[in-house]
C-alpha cells in the first residue's frame, strides 16, 4: 500500500479559489456547531528532502528536534528497503529542510527468517511516545505501521499468526504481486532514537477476518490495522488507525459489502504507558461501548468519521470511499484534539482530498468521550492528484520553538503538510490559522 507513482498537474489558482469556497462554508456550519473555525493561508512552497511515506514521528531531545520519516525491511513486493533514517534541528523548517544525504541511519533489529520469532516485513514510524519519567529525553517509543505477506509472515497452525497463501487478493503492482496485511508495533530506543529494540506487536487482524477473492479486488490491504497515530493522555497511549479487514470471520459464501463496510474506517485502541516495554496482547480496542475488545478481536470504528452508505461510503475491499490515515495533535490554543485525514474515493488509495474533525474531550477515557468527533469537514482538495498522510506541523516561530511544539502538540498556526503521491513529493503550500 505504502507506495505508487503516477504523474500530473494542477493549476494552483483554481485550487485556492475552490478551497476558499469550502473554508467559508465549513465556518459556517462550524459556528453553528460551537466548533473551532479554520483557514488556509497560501505560502511558498516548502519541500521536505526525504522519503515519507508514513505519518511524521518526531521528538524533542532537549534542544534538539528529531523526526524520523522511511520504511525499514523486507519487502518481497516493493524491494527491501533502508530508507528509515532521522534529521535533527533547532527548529521545524531546519529539520524539514535538511539535505537527504545528511539524514543519519538508526541502528535496527534485523529481520528474521519466516517461521522464528523476531521482527517480519518492512515497518515506517508513525508516532513517537517519549517517556516523560526519563528526564534525559533519551527514551522513545517508536509505533510503527509494519506490513507483512504471506511469505514473509506463513500461517502458524499454533500460534494463529501468519498468512495462508489461499486465494489471496492482488496488490498495487499488478497480478504478480500480493496485497499486503498491516499491523501495529512498538519499537524502544533509550538513546534519542539513534538505535531501537522491538518490543513487539500492539494490535493486529488474524487470518480469519482477512478478506479474500472473489471479493477483494481493490488493489489495498488483504486486511489489517495500520497507518495510526498514537497520542499520551493520563496513564494511556491511545491509538487512532485504519481498519481494513472484515467485523466477523470472512466467508466468501456470506459475504457482505454492508457487513464489511460496519467494521471499517478509523478506528481506536488503547494500552497503558507502563505496558510499552511488553506490548504484546496488552492492548484493547474500542468496542462500540469502552475499550475491552482484545488486541487481535474485531472493534468498532468512530461512527462520526464513517462516510454513511447513501453518502458514497463503502467497503474497502471494493472501491468504497472512507477515511483512513489519521494524524491527530492536541491544540492547547483550541483546547481540543485536532485529527486530519485522507480518503480514498477509488481503487489502490486513490483520493484527492484532505479532511480535519475536533474532539472537545481532553480526557479520552471518560465515558464515550474518545470517539465524539466532528463530522469531517473537507480542508483541501487537489482534483487529479492523489494526497496521503496530512500532518500539522510546527515552524521555526518563537512560540513553538519556546513550547517545543510537535505534530503531537500545536497552537494557534501550524504548517499543513501532505504527499502528493503521484510526485512523490511530501510539501506544505498552506499555513493553517485556528480561530476559537
Amino acid at each position: 500500500m505504502k507506495q505508487i507513482t503516477l504523474h500530473s498537474r494542477v493549476f494552483v489558482l483554481a485550487i485556492a479559489m475552490l478551497a476558499s469556497a469550502c473554508q467559508t462554508k465549513e465556518a459556517q456550519q462550524n459556528a453553528s456547531e460551537n466548533l473551532p473555525s479554520f483557514q488556509l493561508l497560501p505560502t511558498e512552497k516548502f519541500i521536505f528532502n526525504s522519503f515519507v511515506d508514513c505519518n511524521m514521528a518526531e521528538a524533542w531531545i532537549g534542544d534538539t528536534l528529531r523526526i524520523f520519516p522511511g520504511k525499514y525491511g523486507e519487502d518481497p513486493v516493493w524491494g527491501d528497503a533502508s530508507e528509515l533514517k532521522y534529521a535533527s534541528g533547532l527548529h521545524a523548517d531546519e529539520v524539514f529542510l535538511t539535505l537527504r544525504e545528511k539524514f543519519v541511519s538508526p541502528k535496527m533489529p534485523p529481520n528474521t527468517k519466516p517461521g522464528t520469532a523476531g521482527l517480519h516485513g518492512a515497518v515506517w514510524f508513525e508516532t513517537v511516545y517519549q517517556d516523560t519519567t526519563d528526564v534525559s529525553g533519551r527514551t522513545l517509543y517508536g509505533i510503527y505501521h509494519n506490513e507483512n505477506y504471506p511469505a514473509t509472515l506463513p500461517y502458524d497452525e499454533v500460534t494463529g499468526i501468519g498468512y495462508k497463501n489461499i486465494r489471496w487478493p492482488e496488490g498495487l503492482r499488478g497480478p504478480q504481486s500480493a496485497a499486503a496485511v498491516c499491523r501495529i508495533g512498538v519499537m524502544k530506543s533509550v538513546d534519542g532514537g539513534k538505535s531501537w529494540d522491538n518490543r513487539g506487536i500492539f494490535i493486529e487482524d488474524l487470518q480469519p477476518r482477512m478478506i479474500l477473492l472473489p471479493h477483494n479486488k481493490s488493489k489495498t490491504f488483504a486486511g489489517g490495522v495500520g497507518d495510526p497515530s498514537a497520542v499520551a493522555q493520563g496513564e494511556f497511549l491511545y491509538l487512532f488507525y485504519g481498519e481494513y479487514s472484515y467485523p466477523v470471520n470472512y466467508d466468501s459464501s456470506a459475504y457482505h459489502e454492508d457487513t464489511e463496510w460496519s467494521g471499517q474506517c478509523i478506528s481506536m485502541a488503547r494500552i497503558r504507558l507502563s505496558d510499552l516495554n511488553y506490548p504484546e496482547g496488552k492492548a484493547y480496542r474500542w468496542n462500540g461501548k469502552d475499550f475491552s475488545a482484545a488486541h487481535n478481536e474485531a472493534g468498532a470504528p468512530i461512527p462520526s468519521l464513517q462516510i454513511p452508505r447513501n453518502e458514497g461510503g463503502g467497503a474497502a475491499s471494493i472501491k468504497g470511499q472512507y477515511h483512513w490515515g489519521p494524524s491527530v495533535s492536541w491544540n492547547y490554543y483550541l483546547n481540543c484534539w485536532v485529527m486530519l485525514m485522507g480518503k480514498v474515493e477509488d481503487y489502490s488509495w486513490r483520493g484527492s482530498s484532505i479532511y480535519i474533525s475536533f474532539n472537545k474531550n481532553r480526557d479520552l477515557g471518560s465515558g464515550t468521550n474518545a470517539i465524539q468527533w466532528s463530522k469531517p469537514q473537507l480542508l483541501l482538495t487537489k482534483p487529479g492528484r492523489v494526497l496521503w498522510y496530512p500532518s500539522l506541523q510546527p515552524m521555526n516561530t518563537p512560540e513553538d520553538v519556546a513550547n517545543k511544539n510537535t505534530c503531537l502538540k500545536l497552537g494557534k498556526k501550524a504548517r499543513l503538510f501532505v504527499k502528493d503521491s503521484e510526485a512523490n513529493e511530501y510539501s506544505s503550500e498552506y499555513v493553517i490559522e485556528f480561530e476559537r
